[in-house]
């Protein structure tokens, strides 16, 4: 567990301290001491995006050791209810854990219905492990009436998934679809119906992207009480989240600070519509605020992983891991960072202009030559190429520069060179 001091890793911070005003610190520190799981939905609620191509299953398993390696607990790893290969593929990847003794543990998606649920149960006997049930059911009143469901018939439906998986011998989620637009009385009815009956999970959930951060703060601690008032010990909360407003990140960080147990989340954010919570992007936010301690340098290799597994590009001005992110070319962004490697000061060069330090990420600052570069972009760009950076070449380089509408590729630079 990481201290929650300040936002900056250990080994930095007596220089972080001098030379850098943390206001994100200043007041209103977490008071949270409990540590933060992680489930990631990348395999199940990921492909579930109208855009990706769901991968082979090689593919799946590299995945799913990335996530082992950067500290993930938990995998949704597929509804076997939907079929066959579905079947087939959540099997392989529950015998991966089982072989490789991975210390993630898998859980799978499954409606309130008897096939659903049995499915993971025939799972977890072949391969010989825990498997977490997560029966989901929806819960706001437009779905209700969209459904022509009654509470009672809910209910009906809660009482008889919570007592199958625990007939199973299955840990129990119970997930409440739109839990952000349920009312208060509805929630409270399901959620005490399935812990009463052996869920030891409750999974709230913003199915839609309709939360704001003080409306997943109240809602939690709505939550919370909720399962307080049951009596029964030991029973975590999570938050299931989606990005249809571009909150996803902003809310999960509401939950974590609220007291969810565990935050779930997808790769570069795949899901329905606009996605879930990317998790990569929220762990690296954690990490900088302090709550987790995660060795992070595998994610750029996570990241690429699900991009090019599921044929979702990566914007190239995608935060942290886009090509762009960590690379400049403007003069006076880049002659401070050149100071500072000409300092031999590779921790000053990774924060001067950069409020996501690349090396604590396994990424690295890129200095680039194009029309708003300075003559020390191309000095700089030369040496780090071993090429001696005469009058005639940086002239010749900057006034190339100078008339583009573009940065120079390094192809272009290197021709200039000759």
């Amino acid at each position: 567990m990481a201290d929650f001091d300040d936002g900056i890793s250990e080994a930095g911070d007596d220089r972080a301290r001098d030379l850098i005003h943390d206001w994100n610190v200043a007041e209103n520190k977490s008071s949270r001491t409990k540590p933060i799981e992680f489930d990631d939905e990348t395999l199940r609620d990921g492909l579930q995006s109208p855009s990706v191509v769901d991968p082979p299953i090689e593919k799946k398993l590299e995945i799913l050791r990335l996530m082992d390696r950067i500290g993930i607990h938990t995998a949704n790893v597929g509804l076997p209810g939907a079929g066959p290969r579905a079947v087939e593929d959540v099997t392989r990847l529950c015998q991966l854990i089982v072989d490789e003794k991975l210390t993630i543990t898998p859980n799978c998606a499954a409606r309130t219905h008897e096939n659903d649920i049995r499915a993971v149960a025939e799972i977890s006997q072949k391969v010989g492990i825990p498997i977490e049930c997560c029966t989901f059911i929806g819960s706001s009143p437009i779905r209700q009436y969209t459904e022509d469901w009654t509470l009672e018939r809910m209910l009906e439906h809660t009482r008889f998934a919570s007592d199958f998986c625990r007939k199973e011998g299955l840990p129990q989620m119970y997930v409440t679809e739109d839990t952000t637009r349920a009312a208060p009385e509805t929630l409270k009815a399901l959620y005490s119906t399935a812990i009463e009956h052996g869920a030891r999970r409750a999974c709230v959930c913003d199915t839609v992207g309709h939360a704001i951060p003080s409306g997943v703060n109240t809602l939690i601690k709505f939550i919370q009480k909720v399962v307080a008032d049951t009596g029964v010990d030991g029973v975590k909360i999570d938050w299931h989240g989606h990005r249809d407003r571009d909150l996803d990140i902003a809310n999960s960080i509401a939950a974590v600070e609220a007291g969810a147990d565990r935050i779930h989340g997808a790769a570069i954010g795949l899901g329905e519509r606009c996605g879930n919570t990317s998790m990569d992007l929220l762990l690296v936010n954690l990490k900088l605020m302090g709550f987790i301690d995660n060795d992070l340098t595998l994610l750029p290799e996570y990241v690429k992983a699900v991009s090019d597994s599921c044929n979702v590009p990566l914007p190239k001005n995608y935060p942290v891991f886009g090509t762009d992110a960590f690379e400049t070319a403007t003069g006076v962004h880049a002659a401070a960072v050149i100071k500072a490697f000409r300092k031999n000061d590779t921790w000053l060069a990774n924060r001067v202009y950069s409020g996501v330090p690349a090396d604590e990420f396994g990424l690295s600052q890129k200095i680039s030559i194009g029309p708003m570069s300075g003559r020390s972009n191309v000095v700089f760009w030369l040496e780090q190429h071993s090429i001696e950076p005469t009058e005639e070449i940086v002239s010749k380089i900057f006034d190339r520069a100078k008339q583009a509408d573009r940065l120079l590729s390094d192809a272009e630079i290197l021709e200039l060179t000759r």
